[in-house]
């Protein structure tokens, strides 16, 4: 979205941590110092998966995240679909890419599996004043949460939804995944690190325990700053022509306009300041997607971010809910090349059609959507009522049939190559050793 914060005082990343180590601080007092900091120029780490240098804390996080008896049926943890060799997502063998395949035979999620890559660094999910570009229009917006519709307020919350979720590790209870722990041979840590009564209320011991997990997710595994990109901005490598030049079409707010949504503080060789993500909303009218089961019901529909539970409650007044329908999360790009498939259904396999896709959704939708009665079915997978939410009016949104796209293939190719520039590397190749 074209917008800029309000009274920025401090960057998105800065925002982040604060609210974080405000929801952590009581699993871990230390957890607002070192485990907050990004990794240093000579000293970032891999994404291995030892112990070494976690906290007690973390390392509690580490063993829930990696338990695979905590699904009902067990054989399922967290890491099943959130593989650290893939930037923490995955869809744990699943027959549909786009789809998790859960803990009982056949069933899958229902939509695209969230990287768990730089989580830590989203803001508390709530709305914000941001200003129009162009306009100078001041409005409320939704930032922040987690999940593609915010459901979760913060990393927290997050750890809930899969735990709980029938779709995804299907437990009964929080009492029955806390008990599930108590009887593991990790419970003696959890004592440790939160007391011998740890596990007397069961409703208190799970959100300690969602406070692990969410420590670990914090830490500089999950965000090492190791690709090629960040070379670039430390003076230790440079970009190819093709890169450089997708580089420049990225940020261009007349050709790709994709720092738009995925920011950047362009006057910063700081990694931390290169996110790639705002944490706002937007619709984007994605094509439909015939791989996902409940889509064989004409009926249904994923309208994102305005049937997030509790919505109306509080959102600001003068906040219209259906207007938000449609919306969903934008992700970091950071490791988006090796995160596929895309979107929130997962309806694109490959990178360049979604680049590609932004590019001509709107000068050649025929390329994008089905035909019906003759027609091009435009927006095939939201309602007609809710089209109008389908931002139309940002670069490269801003075009109609017939008229030149903002950008033509070369440049959707340079774009791609760039993307692909952000793809971290283990800490030895990021150094440049062999």
């Amino acid at each position: 979205m074209a917008f800029v914060l309000l009274s920025r005082g401090l960057s998105l990343a800065s925002m982040a941590r604060v609210g974080l180590c405000l929801a952590l601080a009581s699993a871990s007092p230390a957890l607002c110092g070192e485990t907050a900091s990004p990794p240093t120029q000579d000293a970032r780490p891999s994404v291995a998966s030892g112990e070494t240098g976690l906290s007690p804390v973390e390392l509690l996080g580490k063993k829930v995240f990696e338990d695979a008896r905590l699904s009902e049926p067990p054989g399922v943890s967290c890491a099943s679909c959130h593989d650290g060799a893939k930037a923490f997502q995955g869809n744990n063998g699943s027959p549909v890419a786009a789809l998790a395949q859960g803990s009982r035979p056949g069933v899958l999620g229902a939509r695209n599996t969230p990287s768990l890559s730089y989580v830590s660094f989203g803001p508390p999910f709530g709305f914000t004043q941001k200003t129009d570009e162009e306009t100078g229009k001041v409005e409320l917006v939704p930032v922040g949460g987690q999940f593609l519709d915010g459901r979760a307020d913060d990393l927290v919350a997050q750890v809930e939804g899969p735990l709980l979720n029938p779709r995804e590790m299907n437990n009964p209870s929080k009492a029955a995944v806390v008990a599930k722990i108590e009887a593991g041979d990790y419970a003696g840590l959890a004592r440790r690190v939160y007391g011998d009564d740890v596990f007397t209320d069961a409703n208190a011991a799970f959100e300690k325990l969602a406070r692990a997990v969410a420590a670990f997710e914090s830490t500089p595994r999950f965000h090492p700053f190791a690709s090629k990109f960040d070379a670039f901005l430390r003076g230790r490598e440079k970009l190819t022509k093709q890169e450089a030049h997708g580089f420049e079409l990225f940020k261009d707010k007349k050709k790709g306009n994709c720092i738009a949504c995925h920011v950047g503080k362009e006057d910063s060789n700081s990694p931390e300041d290169w996110l790639f993500t705002d944490f706002s909303y937007d619709a984007l009218g994605a094509p439909r997607s015939r791989d996902i089961p409940d889509n064989k019901e004409a009926s249904y529909v994923d309208l994102g971010l305005c049937k997030r539970e509790g919505l109306a409650k509080i959102a600001p007044k003068g906040v219209e809910i259906d207007s938000l329908c449609g919306q969903f999360k934008a992700p970091t790009l950071r490791n988006i090349a090796i995160t596929g498939p895309y979107l929130h259904n997962g309806v694109f396999s490959r990178l360049r059609d979604v680049v590609a896709f932004y590019a001509t959704r709107d000068t050649n939708p025929e390329r994008w959507y089905p035909k019906r009665d003759g027609k091009t079915a435009k927006y095939d997978d939201l309602p007609k009522e809710f089209h109008d939410n389908v931002n139309t009016k940002e670069v490269p949104y801003d075009r109609k049939p017939g008229q030149k796209p903002r950008l033509n293939d070369e440049e959707i190719d340079a774009i791609v190559a760039f993307l692909q520039t952000l793809t971290d590397r283990p800490a030895s190749t990021e150094r440049g050793e062999k």
